[in-house]
């Protein structure tokens, strides 16, 4: 498979932490293109907080959770919780969960609120996810035009050069219309 080494083990349960760089240039195109997300946001699958940690100093309020214990936000199932969340959701979900993360935010947001995910391009790809896109329409899809890193088990000191492209995906609880890609 081009870009992925075939002798890598994934970490068990996908935890790939996403460089607060990616986050950081993303929140800076947002406010050039004026689009604000809520002040509350939810980070479900925060880790160790990379993203949290880069909210909080951008000056939102930061709901950070996750399914394991990594020291940082409340242990949470994100995808157990029924409560409805009064703000936007960003995260870098576990790739493998990132449909499922998909449908259990859109039921958790208010109409208008944001789902903001931070995903390889590739994930706008397949028959599957194409009826998922039908039922909830990407509002923007804000693609890095330099490589992002994510690291394995949040270890930033060993990366190495990165293959993958990776986007912030947009999604605006009630949006009906066309995607719109800009880059970053």
């Amino acid at each position: 498979m081009l870009g992925v080494n075939p002798a890598a083990k994934r970490e068990e349960n996908d935890f790939y932490a996403t460089n607060p760089k990616a986050l950081t240039l993303f929140l800076n195109r947002l406010n050039q293109d004026g689009i604000t997300l809520n002040k509350q946001i939810w980070e479900c699958a925060c880790g160790e907080g990379h993203l949290s940690k880069e909210l909080l100093k951008n000056g939102y309020e930061v709901l950070s959770s996750d399914l394991i214990n990594r020291e940082y936000g409340e242990v949470k199932d994100f995808l157990k919780c029924d409560k409805i969340f009064n703000g936007d959701i960003l995260t870098n979900p576990p790739f493998k969960l990132a449909e499922q993360f998909i449908e259990k935010a859109m039921g958790l947001l208010k109409e208008k609120n944001k789902l903001v995910l931070f995903l390889k391009i590739q994930f706008v790809e397949g028959q599957r996810r194409k009826k998922l896109f039908e039922k909830y329409n990407i509002k923007y899809i804000y693609a890095h035009s330099s490589r992002q890193q994510c690291s394995k088990n949040a270890d930033f000191e060993h990366l190495n050069a990165t293959t993958q492209f990776y986007a912030w995906y947009i999604f605006e609880k009630g949006y009906v219309g066309d995607t719109t890609l800009r880059w970053i």
